[in-house]
């Protein structure tokens, strides 16, 4: 994992040379390697794209700023991507006992789940497309409600085993769902 990116969660220096910090990080992301199991799935997707939404087939996303991320592409890639369930575990099992190891977990977690949707996004231009930046509900005027569309769009629960809670957060926690715009298609 990157542990740049690792820092930067941590809002830490990264030419940090606290070997304490460095130390529970390389454990962190060896236990991290160890027991998460990620899990992706995504979709190409016609789409129509207006000054305030996305359309794709009968199903409307509201936002003004996804649109102007998607203007001018006809497809858009809709994925989902997640860490699994025993990363919350291991959170839980931390956040009661060892709080910086907790921390430290946690950013290494984050940076695992960014890992993972560069890897969707290599997939993709692998195949010849090129993207648009990455766009996820929850973000400026997405509204996190929008999750709700994406699981009945994609059967997320049912492929890959991320549910939604009442509140539209994911479960595992360390979860992703987004949209890609694709401009050469």
């Amino acid at each position: 994992m990157n542990r740049k990116e690792i820092l930067r969660y941590l809002r830490t220096s990264s030419k940090t040379d606290d070997q304490r910090l460095l130390s529970l990080i390389d454990k962190c992301c060896e236990e991290v390697n160890r027991c998460v199991s990620p899990k992706t799935i995504y979709r190409i997707l016609d789409c129509t794209v207006t000054p305030d939404s996305l359309i794709i087939g009968n199903t409307a996303f509201s936002s003004k700023r996804l649109a102007q991320n998607l203007a001018g592409c006809k497809k858009v890639c809709v994925f989902a991507a997640t860490l699994g369930t025993e990363c919350d575990r291991l959170l839980r099992t931390y956040s009661s006992d060892n709080i910086s190891r907790a921390m430290v977990l946690q950013a290494c977690l984050a940076s695992k789940i960014e890992e993972v949707c560069d890897g969707v996004e290599d997939e993709l231009r692998l195949r010849g497309y090129s993207l648009r930046q990455r766009y996820s509900p929850g973000y400026f005027d997405l509204d996190i409600k929008e999750n709700k569309k994406i699981f009945e769009l994609m059967e997320i629960t049912k492929r890959i085993g991320i549910t939604l809670t009442d509140t539209y957060q994911m479960v595992p926690t360390k979860s992703v769902t987004a949209f890609i715009g694709i401009e050469n298609d």
